[in-house]
Order: structure tokens, then sequence, then C-alpha cells
């Protein structure tokens, strides 16, 4: 566990297994709802961006921790499948995260998550050398202050750092202060900062915190994005939904592939609108999860939702 060769992108943050329920409608409170099938398989916010990152030629690393169970076991085998180095820190006698997803017609998903307090991953289990090799870093920021000090690290080494937030979590002011590019949902901008209008809202993280980018996912609505002079909205690709989970964590590999590639921002912000839309046609976090060229030909060949109505 001590090496580290140089990697293009490293990931912090979580994984989990995920069981994916699909239902014509959501339950109501109360009421017997009969399933016909459930799918297990791996995903998390940052395993799946790292996955998804591997998958179109990066070289990558992840650093997590899982239990000492089967679900830790099915992770490891499809971080060798997929050829990550995952330096994955194995809990003892821990359940490994799982979330139950409930996934309806209109492939919309509802999650319910258990965690193991037991395998947050803490700022002593990081080692240095793991971080600093890599060119970019991508963080979740649900294990926050193992989140800050790899995104200090990559701050004093000049590595940029992409975060994906989606709540408020103690320390969270830290961990933004050392983050670049930083892509939350949609309903994160105003409650980070009491201001009701998304793009001032936008306006005042990236004043307050000095990124370079500040933005917003807005689901089918695509993403705004503020980079200090211009607002940038691009809307989603219109594609038939099957399933939404893992569209946030593939969208954010789709930035990441493209601030790699050194593509300009729009571009950036459309390859990861393509990549996200083409996961939501199949099912779990990672179904969709195609090579470059199937994106490509997505973009190529898909239409947009009309631009009027993601800026609603």
């Amino acid at each position: 566990m001590s090496g580290a060769q140089k990697v293009d992108l490293v990931g912090v943050g979580l994984n989990a297994i995920d069981t994916l329920i699909p239902l014509r409608h959501f339950p109501a409170s109360g009421s017997k709802t009969e399933y016909s099938n459930a799918s297990i398989m791996p995903g998390g916010q940052t395993a799946t961006a790292i996955v998804a990152c591997q998958t179109w030629g990066l070289e990558t690393r992840y650093i997590g921790k899982v239990g000492e169970d089967d679900a830790g076991r099915l992770h490891q085998r499809e971080f060798e499948r997929t050829g990550v180095d995952a330096r994955l820190i194995t809990v003892p006698n821990a359940a490994s995260p799982q979330s139950l997803i409930i996934v309806d017609e209109g492939g919309e998903r509802t999650v319910l998550c258990r965690r193991d307090e037991r395998l947050l991953l803490q700022p002593a289990d990081l080692k240095r050398e793991w971080i600093v090799s890599a060119r970019a870093l991508h963080v979740d920021g649900f294990e926050t202050a193992a989140a800050t000090q790899a995104t200090a690290w990559a701050r004093e080494a000049g590595i940029p750092v992409i975060a994906d937030l989606d709540e408020t979590y103690p320390g969270v002011d830290d961990l933004i202060a050392n983050v670049d590019y930083l892509i939350v949902s949609r309903d994160f901008p105003s409650r980070l900062t009491r201001e009701r209008n998304l793009e001032q809202a936008l306006r005042k993280i990236k004043n307050r915190y000095g990124c370079k980018l500040a933005a917003a996912t807005l689901g089918a609505d695509g993403v705004i994005a503020w980079d200090g002079e211009d607002f940038h909205l691009n809307p989603a690709y219109h594609v038939p939904v099957t399933d939404t989970t893992g569209a946030g964590d593939v969208f954010h590999a789709g930035f990441i592939y493209g601030l790699l590639q050194e593509w300009p921002l729009v571009q950036q912000l459309d390859f990861a609108c393509a990549a996200a839309a083409l996961n939501c046609t199949c099912s779990g976090a990672r179904g969709g999860i195609k090579n470059v060229e199937a994106i490509e030909d997505l973009m190529a060949n898909t239409p947009h939702y009309d631009i009027a109505n993601a800026a609603d």
C-alpha cells in the first residue's frame, strides 16, 4: 500500500454497493408494493467517477474504506477488472456501505443509505504520495476531514481539485477553500450562502472561496456554471431515461476528463452532459459508462433539451 505510481486522477470519497429496485410508482406511505426484481451492483459518488475516467483511458487511483465482507470484495474485484489503482482500507467486522435505490417508471431514483461509522476515512488513513502523484484530485466531501487533508496536499502541490458536494457538512468551508472546480447539486449553493437566487449564490461562492469555477448540476436541465466572467448554461441531452442513478457522478467524471484534455470549458460541460445522459439510458450507477466514441456519437446525433427550459 505504500508505493504510488503517477496517475492522471486520484479520488478520495464514497463507495457503495447499490441494490436497485425498479417500481412503476414510488409507494405511498403505509402501502404495500410488489417488485419483480432487484439488481446488486457497485456505485458510490467518487468510486463511480473514478471508474468512468479509467474506462475512458485515464490512469486512476481510488482511496476509500470497505468492510471485510462480500460487498468489499465486490468493490475490490471491480477495481481490479477496470484497472483502477485501488488503495482500499479494509475494516474487520464492519459492513461496507450499502444503498437501496428505488427507481420509478420515469427513471427517477430515491436512495436509502446505510453507512458504518467505522468506515469513515480519516486524515491519518491517507498518504501524501497517493495524492500528489496525480494530475488532479476528485473529492465528494462526505468524509470531510480526510477530503480537506487531501485537498490541502493537492493545493500545496499545484494539483487541481474538483469537488462533488450535495450537503453542507461540518467543516465544509475549509474544504471548499481548497477546491478549484466546485460542481454541486442544484440546491447546495442556496443552502451554503442563504441566497435564494442560484446565479447570485454561485457568484457568492466564487467570491468567498476563490474557486476557478462554481457550478450546479440541474438534472434534466443540464448545468449552470460561473467562471467569474460569464455564466455558461448547458442543457441536458434528450435521451430515454431508464435510471438517473449515478448521473451526477458520471457528469463529474466527464468534466474531469475534459479538464485533463485541456478542452475549453464549454466543451467540458457538454461532454459531461452527454456522458451523464448516456449513463441514464441504462440501469445502475455505472450501467451506462461507455467509451468516449459512444459519448461523442451521442453528442453528434442527439438533441439537447430546449435551452429555455434549462434556464427556468
